[in-house]
């Protein structure tokens, strides 16, 4: 598989994702940062009435970095190299509000998800305190290209990983990697609410075999973690669309507190990254360590 994607002449010469392999592939689990992309297209930019760090606080900032050991225990890490303020790979591929738009959009597209009312589409219209991204309404072929150019590149490439997953081992756990403020926003469903240090979502059982998701805690909460499960995350576009525990590829979502690590106003990291990722890696290890007959396809 190919590490990299073309992109159009009038994007930046930076590829959509990049793929950080094991030298010897041993785990039966795929890692997935889609939100820790920090290059943002200039056209986006200009586009945008907010300033680069109110566009960069919805980035799930450094997750790449926290998970960034999955190699060293034989396990792939697929990165989103683009922000999440500009393509928002865990929705669906055309989940857009039409209200952003300069005309009429084709009839495939969702106008009408939960998502798209909260404004987080595929493009979303807010960040996470509300405040609008754009100026001035916006091109359907822009939106189009930009879809295509770097949604759908990403999703081919963590599909591709999970199908050679699956190959090899014969089941396959997708673990999607996420940061969350450490107070609820003004758009999520505990606004104002201090969170706990790690939200694992498996959408209740339905993507991820419950074996897992509760090994996961248990490592988590050995470190002195707080950790709930499913609340007030249960899992996006990413964990729905691939966890299919009956054909043997489950999907755990992990939400980590960003009060853990870094300044969240300023997008800085803080001395609490270095210890976090080192009991990230702990984590890592415990997963990687699963036996694969646990992941196979229900008889």
């Amino acid at each position: 598989m190919n590490n990299t994607a073309t992109k159009p002449a009038n994007q930046p010469d930076i590829p959509p994702f990049e793929v950080l392999r094991p030298a010897e592939w041993t785990a039966p689990v795929v890692f997935a940062s889609p939100h820790s992309g920090r290059h943002y297209p200039p056209a986006f930019v200009a586009a945008s009435q907010m300033d680069p760090t109110s566009l960069r606080r919805s980035e799930d900032a450094f997750i790449d970095e926290i998970f960034g050991t999955a190699p060293d225990h034989g396990a792939p890490l697929l990165c989103a190299n683009f922000p999440r303020a500009f393509i928002d790979p865990n929705r669906e591929a055309w989940e857009l509000d039409p209200n952003m738009f300069d005309g009429p959009l084709p009839s495939y597209v969702n106008t009408s998800s939960p998502r798209i009312a909260a404004g987080l589409g595929t493009i979303a219209r807010v960040v996470t305190n509300g405040e609008n991204i754009y100026a001035s309404k916006l091109s359907f072929e822009d939106a189009r290209l930009a879809i295509e150019s770097h949604y759908m590149p990403y999703h081919e490439a963590l599909a591709e990983l999970l199908a050679e997953a699956s190959d090899r081992f014969g089941g396959c756990l997708l673990v999607d990697c996420h940061s969350m403020p450490s107070i609820g926003g003004p758009m999520d469903r505990d606004p104002g609410f201090r969170r706990v240090d790690f939200v694992l979502g498996d959408r209740h059982g339905e993507a991820c075999a419950a074996e897992v998701t509760d090994l996961a805690r248990s490592v988590l909460e050995s470190q002195d973690y707080l950790v709930t499960r499913n609340n007030p995350y249960a899992g996006g576009f990413t964990t729905v669309h691939y966890g299919r525990p009956k054909t043997g590829v489950h999907a755990l979502q992990i939400e980590i507190n960003r009060g853990l690590y870094m300044d969240e106003m300023r997008v800085q990291r803080m001395d609490g990254l270095a210890p976090l990722r080192d009991n990230i890696s702990r984590l890592i290890e415990t997963l990687a360590a699963i036996d694969s007959d646990m992941l196979r396809p229900a008889p």
